[in-house]
C-alpha cells in the first residue's frame, strides 16, 4: 500500500533547533517517526527539546555547533554518518534579526549599524548556504535528500524599517531556486530543495515589536493584523502540515518553490 506521507525511520537535522519554530518542527517530525538532530549554539535549549521529544517516545539528539563554521559542520556531518550512515532531511531554521539592523521610527537608513547588518545577513543567508553546502554532499552521494529553507514574507514584500532581514530572506528565496536546479540536474530527482515562508508568528525576537507588555497589539502589530486576511498571527503548529508534505513523497515532484504560510498576508493589497 502506498503511503506518500510516511517518514518512519528517516534522519533529519534542524539548524536553529532550539528556537520556537525549529523546536516545534523537531517535535512533530519525531512524532512522525523521524530521528531528529537539533543543532544550535545554546546547548541548554537543545537539550530541553531533545528531552521533550524523548519523553513523548521519539528519538532525538542535540549537537552544539555554529552554522557559519564549516569545520564545525563537517564534524557534525561525520558524526551523523558514523552513527546513522545517512541523512534524509536538512531544515535550515537558523536565523534572526538584530536591533542595529532595524530602523526605529526616529531613525533613517543612515543610522543602520553596519556590523549588525552584516551579522544579520551572515546568519540568515550564509547560515543557510553553509549547512546546505556541507550536508548536501551526503545527499549527492545518496542521490536522495530533502532541504527545506526558511524564508519570510519580507523576501517579496520588504517591511519598512527592516533592512538586513528582508534582504537576507530575499536571498534565501533566490538560493532555494538555484540550489533546487543545481541538485536535480546534477544528482537526480531524488534531491529536492524548497522553502517555507511563515507569516507573522510571535517569537522571542519580535514579541516587543508586535505586543505590549500587557499583551495588546502595538501599532506595528495592528498594522500587520489589518493586512492579514485571516486576522491573526500564525502559530508554530500552522507550519506542520506543509513541513510533512515537503519532507515526504507526497511532494516528490515539487522542488524550487517557496510555500507561504501567512494567513493571506502576501495576497493582500489595497
Amino acid at each position: 500500500m502506498n503511503k506518500p506521507f510516511n517518514l518512519e525511520g528517516k534522519v533529519a537535522l534542524i539548524t536553529g533547533g532550539g528556537g520556537v519554530l525549529g523546536s516545534v518542527m523537531a517535535q512533530n517530525l519525531a512524532q512522525n517517526g523521524v530521528i531528529v538532530g537539533v543543532l544550535g549554539r545554546t546547548i541548554e535549549k537543545l537539550n530541553a527539546v531533545v528531552e521533550k521529544i524523548k519523553n513523548e517516545g521519539g528519538q532525538a539528539f542535540a549537537i552544539q555547533s555554529d552554522v557559519l563554521n564549516q569545520k564545525d559542520l563537517e564534524k557534525v556531518k561525520h558524526f551523523i554518518l558514523e552513527k546513522y550512515n545517512r541523512l534524509d532531511i536538512l531544515i535550515n531554521a537558523a536565523g534572526g534579526n538584530m536591533p542595529g539592523a532595524i530602523i526605529t521610527p526616529e531613525q533613517d537608513f543612515f543610522n543602520v549599524n553596519p556590523a549588525d547588518l552584516q551579522k544579520v545577513m551572515d546568519l540568515n543567508i550564509m547560515g543557510t548556504i553553509m549547512p546546505s553546502k556541507v550536508f548536501s554532499e551526503i545527499f549527492a552521494k545518496q542521490k536522495n535528500g530533502i532541504i527545506i529553507n526558511i524564508s519570510s514574507p519580507t523576501a517579496e514584500r520588504p517591511l519598512t524599517r527592516v533592512v538586513g532581514y528582508s534582504a537576507a530572506k530575499a536571498a534565501i528565496d533566490n538560493f532555494t531556486r538555484w540550489m533546487a536546479v543545481e541538485m536535480a540536474t546534477k544528482y537526480g530527482e531524488g534531491i529536492r530543495v524548497n522553502a517555507i515562508s511563515p507569516g507573522f508568528f510571535i517569537g522571542e525576537q519580535n514579541r516587543a515589536l508586535l505586543l505590549t507588555p500587557t499583551g495588546n497589539l502595538t501599532p506595528r502589530g495592528e498594522s500587520i493584523i489589518a493586512n492579514t486576511p485571516m486576522g491573526r498571527f500564525g502559530t508554530p503548529d500552522d507550519i506542520i502540515g506543509t513541513l510533512v508534505w515537503l519532507c515526504t513523497d507526497a511532494s516528490k515532484f515539487v522542488t524550487g518553490v517557496v510555500v507561504h504560510i501567512d494567513g493571506g498576508f502576501g495576497a493582500k493589497s489595497i
